[in-house]
């Protein structure tokens, strides 16, 4: 190797040596990078012209269209989280499913699930069912185990199930490791990988995910009763009012999720204008669960979304509503009219929510929240940029696809140690430092190998492969991010062995699913639109 290819290795374990000794990622991945680039000019090993090529690297994606979904879907995710919503959904459902065995822990994986499609955030929802379900869990004398393992499993659910942040990133990087790969490798241009392509190819795994989950929670209840025993309903419960609670609590989310991801899946909204469309119906649906009592301004939130409906009806007519055209005819009258009327309900609807979010404090403890977490993003996707450049200026690129491409077992061994690499930097990494360092340096290379003579891998497939393996790591003992949420608002009586053991069963089954993705590709690219 040339001294060039040794210094890339050394920035690379020089990286790893500086965040083990616990500094912020943002800065060691600048730090590192611009450090060992003096060294390299130097030692002249590196072209310091490779650094003129960072501001045009670097605002491109600051300005872009697609990351300026995820502050809107953080601001979501927040909104969703401090309006409530669990605490509602789990009472009803905990109280439907209360005579099954295990039904109260399916409860918590289904709530978990619609949370995780709410949200996207799995601190934010680990923690908050943590504190709303383990105490009832533990109190209707559930099995510490299963119950930490039923809640951080469902927890982790944020990272795979769509609308997400993780994948909103995750397919940005997809995307230009795609565009690499063919630059780089001459594969056949023309094709593009885009954020609804990985909302697409995650829809099925992760609904396969929550029904292994629960149904394993039905099987342990079934051999093992005292470890899921049933609840019953409360004397002189009937069940129409216990069902009709919970539709009334499912309703709501699941309108807004099936809003934002059906209209990013159907091509109607891109990924930014759909994080919008769900950071507003987030004002709207939290303002209306705090005020409960306030009949005018749940009046108006209906109507918001009644004029909401009705500018996207006529906006699916293909009617032309332009208002400086000539030669009316009588249907576009009345489409622009109708436009105009539904465009002030939810002007008007928006308007109150906000107002009454401002009052309560919640606009701008959500706005900090999400200032907070959208600031982090961007800083290491910055130290990430600089980082991977100074790589590639090694020659960093080329040596991780020649060591790639003499991997033992061709690609498939290639493959399985980048997801080994990965699973054991989850450990220690976020998911958001992990696919800004890793997936740029070793996709481009494994995109371009041929499975099969003139089959390359899927770029969707590969990144919900990905996507799956950060999220068993977030479950994986004994550092898994997911575990170490749990063990901060944990009850003293749930021991940390307890999570651990409890984890275990729902870790099998993550490998179980990553497999069935892994020799059943269409699960992950069937939902997907090449055309």
């Amino acid at each position: 190797m040339t001294g060039a290819e040794w210094l890339a290795i050394s920035m690379f374990a020089a990286l790893c040596g500086v965040l083990m000794c616990g500094f912020r990622v943002a800065f060691a991945l600048a730090g590192v990078g611009l450090i060992f680039a003096a060294i390299g000019v130097a030692s002249g090993t590196f072209e310091p012209s490779f650094l003129l090529a960072l501001p045009g690297r670097i605002f491109p994606l600051i300005t872009g269209d697609l990351l300026m979904a995820v502050p809107l879907f953080v601001f979501m995710g927040v909104m969703l989280e401090k309006s409530r919503l669990a605490e509602n959904l789990l009472d009803s459902m905990s109280d439907l499913f209360g005579p099954l065995r295990g039904g109260l822990g399916v409860s918590v994986v289904m709530v978990g699930a619609l949370l995780a499609a709410s949200t996207g955030i799995v601190g934010a929802t680990v923690v908050t069912m943590g504190l709303l379900s383990l105490p009832t869990m533990l109190k209707r004398n559930y099995s510490p185990a299963l119950s930490s393992g039923a809640i951080a499993a469902s927890g982790t659910l944020g990272q795979i199930i769509p609308p997400s942040i993780v994948l909103v990133i995750l397919g940005d990087q997809m995307s230009n490791a795609y565009q690499e790969a063919q630059r780089s490798f001459d594969l056949p241009g023309g094709n593009v990988v885009s954020v609804g392509d990985l909302f697409a190819g995650a829809l099925i795994p992760g609904l396969i995910l929550v029904a292994a989950y629960a149904l394993y929670i039905v099987i342990a209840a079934a051999l093992k009763p005292e470890l899921a025993p049933a609840s019953g309903w409360p004397e002189d419960a009937k069940i129409w009012p216990f069902i009709r609670r919970t539709f009334a609590a499912m309703l709501p989310p699941i309108i807004l999720i099936i809003a934002v991801l059906g209209s990013i899946l159907s091509g109607y909204a891109t990924p930014t204008r759909g994080a919008a469309l769900g950071a507003l119906g987030a004002v709207l649906l939290a303002a209306w669960k705090l005020n409960a009592d306030n009949k005018a301004l749940r009046y108006s939130i209906a109507l918001a979304a009644i004029g909401t409906a009705l500018m996207v009806f006529i906006d699916l007519l293909a009617v032309d509503t332009r208002l400086g055209q000539t030669g009316w005819t009588g249907l576009e009258y009345i489409a622009v009219a109708a436009a105009i009327a539904g465009a002030l309900l939810l002007l008007l609807g928006a308007a109150m929510a906000f107002l009454t979010l401002i009052g309560s404090g919640h606009i701008s403890e959500t706005s900090r929240s999400t200032m907070h977490i959208t600031s982090m993003v961007f800083l290491i996707l910055i130290g990430a940029t600089i980082f991977s450049l100074v790589f590639r200026g090694f020659g960093g690129d080329d040596l991780v696809a020649r060591g790639l491409e003499a991997a033992p077992g061709g690609p498939v061994g290639a493959l399985l140690i980048v997801m080994l690499v990965m699973f054991v930097l989850g450990f220690f990494l976020d998911f958001i430092e992990i696919t800004f360092v890793v997936v740029p340096l070793v996709a481009p290379a494994l995109l371009a190998m041929e499975l099969t003579p003139g089959n390359t891998i899927d770029p969707i497939w590969l990144g919900i492969l990905f996507a799956l393996n950060l999220q068993t790591s977030f479950l994986t003992p004994p550092f898994g991010f997911a575990l170490f949420y749990l063990r901060g608002v944990a009850p003293p009586e749930v021991k940390t062995g307890d999570i651990y053991r409890g984890v275990l069963p729902f870790i099998a089954i993550q490998i179980v699913v990553i497999l069935l993705v892994a020799f059943i590709p269409e699960l992950a690219t069937g939902l997907v639109d090449r055309n």
